[in-house]
């Protein structure tokens, strides 16, 4: 694992759930459960700071890190798609995005094509991303955030002439290949479900155990947000191995979470100054939500 990518997934299954914020200490000791040296985790914290992407606070002698609005808006996005039930009928509409950015603003046309690969938009043609979901919030904050809106337009259509949706899908993403990961992920973890049953049912699976087990879960799993568009039901292909890898990840969750929330509890100290009012252990525990809305 990559200190920058964890941090991202402590955050999103466990710190935002208890404050928002973290003292470095408790994340050394998190961290050093896959291997992260101190010095690493410091060094990739450091790094953040300057990227925009954490803050920190002082209280004492103690420094505490949370999310910048920039971060969190990428990481509530990613919880949101992780954690929601896909369950979604297509409504029939295309979302058509195209932009013109300057040559000289490159580096700002770069972070906008990143955006729109991890939102789920597709590329069809150059400089022309489509999406059939209902994703225009999102898009419009993108745009807002990143002040392109002299240089992008947003359409929605309930057809295109040109091509049937079939050859829109198959321009702007390749199914096959993301179905393919999928089994493996189902392979890799179908496996490591057997294994964490058989301990639970023989109560020799600890916390410390179920903490590293769901993060590595979580972390893997989330990769899929870069490559799977979460497309509504009625796009998806036959048999899809996106339904089965999904269930599967929610069994997993659901076996080691309660394990994995007291062992991310006897490591996190918060502000002795700070009344833990915006815990939500419940959350923490059983993050799913009840709908899905892409």
């Amino acid at each position: 694992m990559k200190p920058r990518s964890l941090v991202f997934t402590l955050y999103g299954d466990f710190i935002q759930h208890y404050g928002g914020e973290i003292w470095i200490g408790s994340l050394i000791r998190l961290m050093a459960e896959f291997g992260i040296s101190e010095s690493s985790v410091r060094g990739a914290v450091f790094r953040m700071v300057n990227q925009g992407l954490l803050k920190a606070r002082r209280s004492g002698n103690k420094s505490f890190y949370s999310l910048t609005d920039k971060a969190k808006r990428r990481v509530e996005d990613g919880v949101r798609r992780v954690y929601a039930i896909r369950n979604h009928r297509w409504d029939g509409f295309w979302r058509i995005f195209t932009y013109s950015v300057p040559e000289e603003k490159r580096d700002l046309r770069n972070q906008l094509r990143q955006e729109l690969s991890w939102t789920g938009f597709g590329l069809i043609s150059n400089s022309t991303w489509v999406s059939p979901n209902p994703l225009e919030e999102q898009i419009m904050e993108i745009v807002k955030t990143y002040r392109l809106e002299p240089y992008t337009f947003l359409f929605s259509s309930s057809s295109v002439v040109s091509h049937e949706n079939q050859e829109i899908i198959e321009r702007g993403w390749d199914l096959e290949e993301i179905g393919k990961e999928y089994d493996h992920f189902i392979e890799i973890y179908g496996s490591k479900y057997e294994e964490l049953k058989e301990a639970a049912w023989n109560a020799t699976l600890t916390d410390r155990e179920s903490f590293i087990a769901r993060t590595q879960l979580v972390h893997e799993y989330r990769k899929f947000l870069f490559k799977d568009p979460g497309f509504p039901l009625d796009l998806l292909p036959p048999n899809w191995s996106g339904t089965k890898a999904r269930e599967l990840f929610w069994n997993i969750h659901q076996l080691v979470s309660v394990g994995a929330v007291r062992f991310f509890e006897s490591c996190f100290e918060f502000d002795s100054n700070l009344l833990p009012q915006s815990f939500n252990r419940e959350k923490a525990l059983n993050p799913f939500a009840e709908l899905y809305i892409s």
